[in-house]
């Protein structure tokens, strides 16, 4: 699926693995920590982006502005966005977001496409059957102004899904388990590329949170087949002209990995890798601090819809914060209406304005020293949420919810 995708937008008939080629772009991203020094270095080019309606740029790291400093950040991308008119600018309000978040939300990036982004998190798109990824800098400022990246087409690696999935099981368990057996740099600038009959078990929102942490296994992008959940999804939705991508019978893959989903239990990655896995009916007592579900893995209605289920009816524990973040603005309207955010605050939880917030140490949840958080982010470096001594316990939106009502990590069925 990745070698036609860049093979259609390089002009060629086809590619192989390892292959230099130049590929148009059909979507160009960044945020607000990753926009600022693109945006100068785009200004030494000199000439105009190379289109207003092909680039989003979402201030959401340290939004709403924590300080002056991030308050400067994101007035250089406002400023950017207002001067050169940039169709795809979502700020606080109105109807922004997480940047993974809402560009699927809104159809900006749809099958068979190719998107770049200023974040590490971008190969979430290839939740819609699309092909996307991280860059630096510089590669986004000369996408800027040319819409066109070079890459080295990466080899494949097939996931082949099978079985029923369980309803305590989510896509977070998925990809936790997988990167647990495949390691950080199992799949080191290679694809992976999901298949089988199991794909058929996951929601849209279980395939963006696995896309999303392709990366932690060191993918180059992650990317799914196109099929009748993602039509339904992408239809109405996506405004540009698409064509889906489905790997030829007799694809070529550097490996194969098979994961039995009937077979899989809660699991959470320890402290500080995400490939440090292990299930939570193994791990003894570990009481914690602080819950944080939310965040562009696990921020969607039905997140939100797992963790409501779970607290309904239910305190908090007196020991933990648990702090609540809706992906967007229609999800936290959505929440609303179905009553979800009632249920966290009379739960005792902290409902936030849609920000990355926590998940990179930035904002609203930080860590001081020997605490320990479960979290639906993606990352749990050390230091990554604060102090280098706290803990940050990866975890799919049953545990974490779980685990804030039992004041430790927790699976569901424990909570009575």
């Amino acid at each position: 699926m990745t070698e036609k995708i860049l093979a259609k937008h390089a002009g060629l008939a086809s590619v192989s693995a390892g292959q230099l080629v130049t590929c148009r772009l059909d979507m160009v991203l960044a945020n607000d920590i990753t926009a600022p020094p693109a945006i100068k270095e785009f200004e030494k080019i000199g000439r105009p982006p190379f289109d207003n309606t092909k680039i989003a740029l979402v201030p959401d790291h340290f939004t709403p502005n924590k300080d002056m400093k991030t308050a400067d950040l994101t007035k250089t991308v406002r400023d950017f966005a207002r001067q050169y008119n940039i169709v795809n600018y979502f700020e606080v309000g109105h109807d922004a977001g997480i940047e993974h978040v809402i560009l699927p939300e809104k159809g900006l990036v749809g099958p068979g496409s190719l998107t770049i982004g200023a974040d590490s998190h971008t190969c979430t798109y290839g939740a819609v059957n699309g092909f996307a990824t991280g860059v630096g800098t510089t590669d986004l400022a000369v996408a800027l102004a040319t819409g066109e990246a070079w890459f080295k087409v990466p080899a494949a690696i097939q996931v082949v899904l099978t079985g029923k999935k369980p309803k305590n099981i989510n896509g977070k368990d998925v990809i936790l388990t997988l990167i647990g057996e495949i390691g950080v740099d199992g799949a080191l600038y290679q694809s992976l590329e999901f298949a089988g009959p199991g794909v058929a078990e996951l929601s849209m929102t279980d395939r963006f949170t696995i896309a999303n942490m392709a990366i932690e296994a060191g993918g180059k992008n992650g990317i799914f087949p196109f099929d009748e959940k993602t039509k339904e999804y992408v239809e109405g939705r996506v405004k540009a002209p698409y064509e889906p991508v489905e790997p030829d019978a007799d694809a070529s893959y550097a490996r194969v990995v098979e994961i039995d989903l009937s077979a899989l239990k809660p699991v959470v990655a320890f402290p500080h890798l995400p490939g440090n896995t292990k299930r939570v009916a193994d791990v003894g007592e570990i009481p914690i601090q602080q819950v944080v579900i939310g965040s562009c893995t696990n921020g969607r209605l039905e997140d939100l819809a797992i963790a409501a289920g779970i607290l309904q009816g239910r305190e908090v524990h007196p020991d933990v914060r648990c702090i609540i973040i809706p992906g967007s603005q229609q999800i936290y309207l959505e929440a609303m209406e179905k009553g979800y955010i009632r249920t966290f605050i009379e739960a005792g939880a902290a409902v936030s304005t849609p920000t990355c917030g926590p998940c990179m140490g930035g904002h609203m949840g930080i860590l001081t020293a020997g605490e320990r958080c479960v979290s639906t982010t993606n990352r749990n470096f050390r230091g990554r949420m604060g102090h280098v001594d706290s803990e940050v316990y990866l975890a799919g939106p049953h545990v974490a919810a779980a685990s804030a009502v039992l004041g430790r990590i927790a699976t569901p069925e424990e909570v009575k």
